[in-house]
């Protein structure tokens, strides 16, 4: 769970909205369970809205949370029903009828109906929309209500990754906006003390298995050594995501704490704008590439945690392919490359970077690296707000670091739109061709072809796959461990 383009605190452009109508831990009877959690965080929303910038912050505290989806996305990142009791999906695979579970309110008092889906599904796709998953529900032509339990999509071409999508979209009641929050979830929210905490409460009425707990309370900080303290002195319970190794050996010989690595999708990228000279030539960004000791990056930022990729596929996607060796550290190479681009004397770029860690260290990383081939970094250090309008909507930018979270994202180099720019007509056809593939075997060869087009073209420096460590006092169980797309679903922590 980190700062990344799909759900940074002010990026706005997450749509992950997936949730936890029933708990799936061992944990102790919730009735007679009345703990308070406390959960210590980096990631403060910005509002509480999953399509008008709420961020990753809005994604960790109320998805599954306070806010659930049809379809929700585990931790071990399977796709299940939530509030979606069955669907029948016709045999040309372009209509999907959902029906609803029977019983489900939300916080308001509402009965959750079809009309309730439809309209957060257009919000997600509406023009004012700030979801990155918008592109994702092209193919909806369609969405009516034929009855108040009844939800069907008609597609204009077939989609085989739909319901996993609608993991993606949360159902909003009646009162929701950016500043209150109304969902069908095992907690309402309490109270939201802007700069310092935003309280849940487990509900009564929840329509499915009550939540573990009595309460979790997310204690929000700007820095990670205060983060971490808080938690050496009992302040909080569970830290999300440990955010450097260093940090780590006061908990890992202390038997008061437990550390867990889980699975991490979130991909460290120094992204290009192809749109751009010098960044518009395929050959210059493997010369960038092949300057960067990605190796040495990755010890340096992490020790001996994190994983390399070539790629912005990681492992745990269906269509992995191991390509660190496309674009090798070899400068003499680098140098190479820029001379037949016509770069033999280098030349000078300005690196956005964002202003939290690990990005400033890793921008003067690469600004050492490359110089060392006649490159000059110019690095303009902005925060997430600035990087979201800056880079985000008005692609004003050379190059920039950031972190991308989220699983099966590969697909976002078949958008030429995308803040990157990167514009291959054969990538855009395979990942048009994967979405409307009847088979995962068909959607997975042709998913691993893009992998190794954007590679051999260094669409973007894959420098290195994060680690996913939380910590938690040993007393604390029933936490997720892998955070996939940031969600943090806290209904099963308990403590003994």
């Amino acid at each position: 769970m980190k700062k990344s383009l799909l759900s940074v605190s002010a990026l706005a452009v997450s749509a992950i909205v997936l949730a936890g109508c029933s708990s799936s831990g061992d944990t102790t009877d919730a009735a007679s369970d009345d703990a308070t959690i406390f959960v210590g965080s980096l990631y403060e929303p910005q509002n509480l809205s999953n399509t008008q910038g709420g961020g990753q912050g809005v994604t960790e505290a109320l998805n599954g949370n306070v806010y659930e989806g049809l379809y929700k996305l585990t931790d071990g990142g399977e796709t299940e029903p939530l509030l979606a009791d069955s669907v029948e999906v016709s045999d040309d695979g372009l209509t999907y009828t959902v029906t609803l579970r029977d019983g489900v309110t939300f916080h308001s008092g509402a009965e959750l109906t079809s009309a309730d889906v439809k309209s957060s599904v257009e919000a997600v796709i509406a023009e004012d929309s700030q979801s990155a998953r918008k592109s994702s529900f092209g193919p909806i032509s369609e969405i009516t209500t034929p009855d108040d339990q009844t939800v069907v999509f008609t597609l204009s071409e077939r989609s085989i990754s739909f319901l996993y999508n609608l993991t993606y979209v949360w159902i909003v009641g009646p009162e929701a906006s950016v500043d209150a929050a109304d969902g069908t979830g095992p907690y309402t929210l309490d109270e939201w003390r802007q700069g310092s905490t935003l309280t849940l409460d487990r509900w009564d009425d929840y329509a499915g298995e009550p939540a573990s707990n009595a309460e979790v309370v997310f204690t929000y900080f700007t820095d990670a050594t205060a983060e971490n303290n808080a938690l050496l002195t009992g302040e909080v319970d569970i830290v999300t995501s440990i955010q450097s190794p260093d940090a780590l050996a006061q908990f890992e010989d202390n038997s008061d704490f437990t550390v867990s690595e889980g699975t991490s999708t979130t991909k460290e990228l120094l992204a290009f704008n192809d749109r751009v000279a010098p960044f518009d030539d395929a050959l210059v960004r493997k010369a960038v590439y092949s300057a960067i000791d990605t190796e040495q990056l990755l010890s340096a930022v992490w020790g001996d945690y994190g994983t390399l990729i070539g790629s912005m596929v990681p492992p745990t996607d269906p269509w992995y392919l191991d390509l660190t060796d496309v674009n090798p550290y070899d400068p003499e190479l680098s140098a190479e490359l820029l001379a037949e681009a016509g770069y033999e004397d280098g030349f000078t770029f300005t690196l956005d970077t964002p202003n939290y860690d690990p990005h400033p260290v890793v921008a003067e990383f690469l600004q050492s690296q490359l110089a060392e081939v006649g490159i000059t970094v110019e690095i303009n250090t902005i925060s997430a707000d600035e990087w979201y309008t800056k880079i985000f909507q008005e692609r004003d930018f050379d190059a920039t670091l950031q972190e991308h979270v989220n699983d099966r994202d590969v697909v976002w180099y078949g958008n030429p739109d995308f803040y990157w720019g990167y514009d291959n007509a054969d990538v855009q056809q395979w990942v048009a061709e994967a979405e409307q593939s009847e088979t995962m075997l068909g959607q997975t060869e042709l998913l691993m072809q893009v992998n190794r087009q954007i590679a051999e073209d260094a669409a973007s420096v894959w420098l290195y796959l994060y680690p996913q460590i939380v910590v938690a006092d040993s007393d604390l169980s029933g936490y997720p461990v892998n955070g996939l797309n940031s969600q943090f679903y806290v209904y099963d922590i308990v403590t003994s």
